[in-house]
């Protein structure tokens, strides 16, 4: 289904916005969001096999977080808390090499002067992050709409009917409405 929307995504955000890099963002984001990074992280799925060798990452949040609650699946605090999940581990191996750096004698980064380049690049590339956010978004609201639809179809009166109709097993049982044997019949 990414595959599918993305030229959708990235003409609508073209239309929109009239900047091709803002749409390039948000595309990004959108398919890094559909096969990558979506909400099923939370369980053994596609997204989380897609990680390969670094799956192991994905464990700790898989164990903290319920399938399907708000915290992976919620609209907004979802993809908030799987971009604040991965920065942890990126910030986790940045503190990694920054120690390495400085045993090794290299000149480093004092935290408030981190702190200073990070609001910078925020400053002056809000739109940028902000496009790819909405991308990430946007993947994350189409697996979310597609994991309503899916239930809603099943949970819907009209799957077994429609099922039914399909399976040809159950078919001539519907067509065929159940005769009562007479005295008559039986005798026969």
């Amino acid at each position: 289904m990414t595959l599918w929307s993305l030229p959708f995504i990235a003409g609508g955000t073209l239309y929109a916005t009239a900047r091709a890099d803002l749409a390039f963002w948000v595309s990004s984001g959108f398919l890094v969001s559909g096969l990558i990074f979506g909400p099923d992280l939370d369980l053994y799925s596609f997204h989380y096999k897609r990680w390969g060798k670094l799956r192991w990452l994905w464990k700790p949040y898989q164990k903290a977080i319920k399938h399907r609650s708000i915290w992976s699946h919620g609209p907004i605090i979802g993809t908030v808390g799987r971009i604040f999940y991965l920065g942890l581990w990126v910030g986790l191996v940045g503190l990694f090499y920054l120690g390495i750096a400085q045993l090794a004698g290299a000149r480093t980064y004092t935290g408030q002067q981190l702190i200073e380049i990070v609001k910078h690049s925020i400053e002056s590339n809000f739109p940028v992050y902000l496009a790819t956010f909405c991308g990430l978004e946007l993947g994350a609201m189409s697996h979310y709409s597609s994991d309503w639809f899916v239930s809603t179809y099943k949970r819907s009166p009209l799957r077994n009917l429609f099922a039914a109709s399909s399976n040809p097993r159950t078919s001539s049982k519907l067509k065929k409405s159940p005769v009562k044997q007479t005295r008559r019949s039986r005798s026969k």
